[in-house]
């Protein structure tokens, strides 16, 4: 305690007499008051603060402080915020901080509704924006250590009522070729919009599981249709849609992440072509890249006698970019 203690007290700049700071006052008074970098109007405070981010060591920092003092100065001038509007903002940055937990995180669910978790995702892949990708949204729900589930296995652990779901999907590089022993995390809602995590009648890890893909690229297998579902809307970003008179609902999709050294973690939706929200997702995750076909089915099934009438199948291609393999940091505990 006390190191620690001597620590802080080592940060602390020294301070001045008074009568050194008086003296020092009435040297300097009358050039500072008399100094070109003196702000007296609205238009002197952008390029003060410009010159103190300039100082910024590190590089990458400094770059994305200018631009942010840029265009942030730039929109407080455009819509002539007001002290009250600062106020509430405030209060508000404030809000989304309280309102996120070990199971919500508010501020990744507005910057989704904002658009920004698409533009930063798009930006990011595809050959930088250039082309189509896979990749997509991490979304509110990953878990880390899903159990390992052989191919053709199910992601039912308690009994989840809904219309059988077969998928058969393949993961290759941008040559084509198939991504051998990578490990697929797939995780969805039930048919009635929720993940295990939010339900209490779903079993832990319910309609979740990790697959190795095999020599083709490909891995497979059981679980039940997921269902779209309304994002949670009793915080800011509820008050956001309420507001905008949005609604708060995303398309049923199903999540992957796939992870093998040598690529870039792949994160990736694949949103059920006939959902009715398919291209008004509030989250605007949805891109054409991502969109599968689920495909109905009413003769029975010839290997799942009991899959039952009707039941989907999907077929999906997921395409991995070279790059470096890691985690992100699980949303939920």
């Amino acid at each position: 305690m006390r190191q620690e203690a001597q620590a802080r007290q080592a940060s602390i700049p020294p301070r001045l007499p008074v009568e050194a700071k008086s003296r020092i006052n009435q040297q300097e008074r009358d050039k500072r008051l008399k100094s070109p970098d003196m702000i007296k109007h609205e238009s002197d405070v952008t390029p003060a603060v410009l010159a103190v981010m300039e100082q910024t060591q590190d590089p990458r920092l400094r770059q994305i402080m200018i631009s942010l003092i840029k265009h942030l100065h730039g929109f407080i001038r455009d819509v002539h915020l007001t002290e009250e509007e600062l106020r509430t903002a405030a209060r508000l940055i404030i809000s989304i901080g309280q309102q996120s937990s070990d199971t919500h995180n508010e501020a990744i669910l507005l910057a989704g509704s904002l658009g920004i978790s698409s533009l930063v995702c798009l930006l990011n892949n595809g050959e930088n924006g250039t082309k189509e990708t896979s990749q997509s949204l991490l979304g509110p729900f990953w878990r880390l250590n899903s159990p390992q589930v052989e191919n053709g296995g199910s992601l039912l652990r308690s009994p989840t009522p809904g219309p059988a779901l077969f998928m058969s999907a393949r993961v290759i590089d941008q040559a084509g070729q198939p991504v051998i022993g990578a490990q697929v995390d797939i995780w969805h809602s039930s048919p009635v919009g929720y993940y295990e995590n939010q339900d209490q009648a779903q079993a832990d890890f319910n309609l979740r599981g990790t697959f190795t893909t095999n020599e083709e690229g490909r891995f497979w297998f059981r679980s039940v249709r997921p269902a779209g579902y309304p994002v949670p809307t009793n915080g800011i970003v509820g008050q956001l849609l309420s507001a905008q008179n949005r609604h708060p609902y995303r398309p049923a999709h199903i999540h992957a992440l796939i992870f093998k050294p040598g690529f870039k973690t792949l994160i990736s939706q694949v949103y059920a072509d006939d959902d009715p929200h398919l291209t008004t997702d509030v989250q605007f995750g949805v891109t054409r890249a991502l969109i599968g076909h689920f495909e109905r089915h009413e003769e029975p099934h010839a290997q799942a006698t009991d899959a039952g009438s009707p039941w989907y199948s999907l077929d999906y291609t997921y395409v991995m970019e070279q790059g470096e393999a890691r985690l992100p940091t699980p949303p939920i505990k």
